[in-house]
């Protein structure tokens, strides 16, 4: 005997979308879109590409990772000074 299925499954429903071609491997009918919380989401089934899509439709770039937007930091050690005494050389005429 089997059990029916519960409706409240975790995984949104994916869906191809017919002649949509992918913006990375540029190949067609390998799209698929689904909605998280209301927010689009789309990724390719042949090489794997995906990102999120705002309510325009665009695609929302991924932020770059730099030493702004990294939140570790690591401060230079700090170096205590050091004094240097130069001495003339008496080889060298003036």
């Amino acid at each position: 005997m089997t059990t029916p299925s519960n409706s409240t499954d975790t995984e949104p429903k994916k869906r191809f979308i017919a002649g949509a071609v992918c913006p990375a491997c540029e190949t067609i009918d390998t799209i698929r879109m689904w909605e998280v919380d209301g927010v689009p989401h789309r990724d390719c089934v042949k090489c794997g590409y995906g990102d999120t899509l705002n309510a325009d439709g665009n695609s929302i770039p991924n932020e770059l990772v730099t030493r702004v937007n990294v939140s570790a930091l690591k401060k230079p050690k700090e170096t205590t000074g050091q004094a240097l005494q130069f001495f003339p050389n008496p080889k060298l005429k003036k």
